[in-house]
């Protein structure tokens, strides 16, 4: 049947097509008329309809009164939202990000740009913000009369409320026409996670700081550090001809008996920090839920189903938090930073940029050596990479993702763990930072630093 539909919709189409198009002066301004009726009004409409066929019907002249009385109340709310009301609506935001918890205020206003006054029928203002409905009712508007109002966001889960469009709902005291439009865009309000100050991660953690020079010899850089003699791989950009000739080889054809020059490894610290994002880590009460191909849509929204309710669990906004500390840390310290949560990708941008993108983290399904292979690739020039994840997730499985970082790199595992010991541990080339809590981050951090 549904190939039988097709096959009469594509033959009859072009011969209606043309018809269509017109008489669409004529059918579309009915059509938008109808879609302003409410489902009250659509109910008095067939209520009215129905008492007029019963009364003409068997002669009910009681019945045909009520019939008049209701299509003529429809037809009334229809002409007050015939009116053409133009509005010039700004919704303003005092700030654009916000911490979890802070006050997140806005501020609507309302100018009649018609050439008459607004009348005094139900017109109101509705501005969506996040999953609320903030409402303003006009009453009567002189023209280019100002109207403003006040309006709060909820702040109290970190996230990304969207604000807008604004909307005017003109209608009939009764609500059986409801005419709306559209006058503005959507903004975005952030709301960022809590973060805690961190000591300045200038020693300890660190391996290298800005400007400073480590132990590891390089064949190029920019810290000369001595004079060797000349090895099969070497640059010879880097041969010191004067050095080699006041040996007195330069004559010597033996490329050993030249003299090179090396150098000190420096370079520019890179903090990178990736975050778990499965809720299975967390929590032992959910599985560690592994990520599904992409290519299958039902196996995906079903993986994300399962990890990723409503309630979000308070370990992984801990595990945000402490994320979002390091890099302001980094940031504040002007090294580079590379941030890594779930589908979300920062490297080398400023402050707001890494928040905003914690804003959006939510949880999902995620494979940590996939996570850590992606940050490797955005960062290879890491000095210190932080893994935040949660107790349930396997040692084994955070010490490969660790692992594919080159060996110079400092390593340090962020166990969120509310119910554990705490503390920091070293051992195997990593340092392993017990957090039962956000206000423990800085004194770990602090204790490694100087540990």
């Amino acid at each position: 049947m549904p190939g039988a539909a097709e096959r009469l919709r594509a033959s009859v189409g072009p011969r209606v097509a043309p018809v269509r198009d017109a008489t669409r002066v004529v059918w579309e301004p009915v059509l938008t008329v109808l879609r302003w009726v409410s489902p009250v009004g659509w109910t008095v409409l067939g209520l009215g309809l129905a008492a007029w066929w019963i009364g003409a019907r068997f002669e009910w002249p009681e019945l045909l009164i009520v019939a008049t009385t209701a299509l003529l109340l429809v037809g009334l709310c229809v002409l007050l939202a015939l009116g053409a009301v133009r509005l010039d609506i700004d919704v303003h935001l005092a700030q654009r990000r916000v911490t979890v918890g802070d006050s997140a205020s806005g501020s609507l206003r309302v100018r009649n740009a018609s050439r008459a006054s607004v009348l005094p029928v139900p017109l109101t203002v509705e501005v969506p913000i996040g999953a609320a409905l903030w409402q303003m009712r006009l009453g009567r508007v002189a023209r280019g009369q100002v109207v403003e109002d006040s309006f709060e966001a909820n702040t109290t889960r970190r996230g990304v409320v969207r604000v807008g469009p604004a909307t005017s709902v003109q209608g009939d005291p009764l609500g059986l026409v409801r005419r709306t439009v559209h006058w503005n865009d959507s903004q975005e309000l952030f709301v960022h996670p809590r973060t805690v100050p961190l000591a300045h991660m200038g020693a300890g953690l660190l391996r290298d700081l800005e400007g400073s020079v480590t132990q590891d010899q390089s064949r190029s850089d920019m810290e000369f550090h001595t004079l060797r003699e000349f090895t099969p791989g070497d640059d010879r950009r880097h041969i010191a001809w004067r050095a080699t000739a006041r040996t007195g080889h330069l004559g010597n054809r033996r490329m050993g008996s030249l003299l090179v020059r090396q150098f000190l490894d420096t370079r520019r610290s890179h903090v990178t920090v990736v975050v778990d994002s499965d809720l299975g880590a967390y929590d032992e009460s959910r599985p560690i839920m592994r990520p599904v191909a992409p290519s299958d849509p039902d196996r995906t929204s079903g993986a994300l189903a399962a990890t990723a309710p409503m309630d979000l669990s308070e370990d992984f906004e801990t595990a945000i938090s402490a994320g979002a500390s390091i890099v302001v840390r980094a940031i504040l310290d002007e090294m580079d930073a590379t941030l890594v949560v779930g589908d979300h990708r920062v490297t080398k941008a400023a402050a707001p940029r890494y928040l905003d993108e914690l804003s959006r983290a939510e949880p999902a399904p995620v494979s940590l050596l996939r996570a850590a292979t992606s940050a490797v690739e955005l960062a290879p020039d890491t000095s210190t990479v932080f893994l935040v994840t949660g107790p349930h997730r396997p040692f084994l499985e955070i010490r490969r993702a660790l692992g594919q970082f080159p060996p110079e790199v400092r390593a340090v595992a962020v166990v969120v763990d509310p119910r554990g010991a705490g503390g920091l541990q070293r051992g195997d080339g990593l340092a392993f930072l017990s957090l039962r809590s956000l206000s423990d981050l800085r004194p770990l951090v602090q204790a490694g630093l100087h540990g």
